[in-house]
């Protein structure tokens, strides 16, 4: 993401919720969906494998969330969710 998007507080609220439909809809692959969910379930249950780092859990979520929603957007055009 351009430093730009990264500060936009709109661009946040369509990664948060468009995130939120693609893991409950049922056209999207279970695979997909574990690809996002199992990655930060383990950081939020492990979060002291990297003591010194000043990343935060959420912080971590919210990189994997941007991803997982350009990754969607790319694979399921189809299901774009409206802005």
């Amino acid at each position: 993401m351009k430093l730009k998007k990264l500060l936009s507080l709109k661009q946040w609220s369509h990664i948060f919720r468009n995130s939120w439909q693609y893991i409950v809809s049922p056209e999207v692959a279970v695979a997909d969906k574990l690809l996002f969910t199992i990655p930060v379930i383990v950081y939020w249950v492990m979060p002291d494998v990297l003591p010194f780092m000043p990343i935060d859990d959420i912080g971590v979520t919210m990189l994997l969330a941007g991803w997982f929603v350009s990754r969607m957007e790319r694979k399921y055009p189809v299901l774009k969710i409206k802005r």
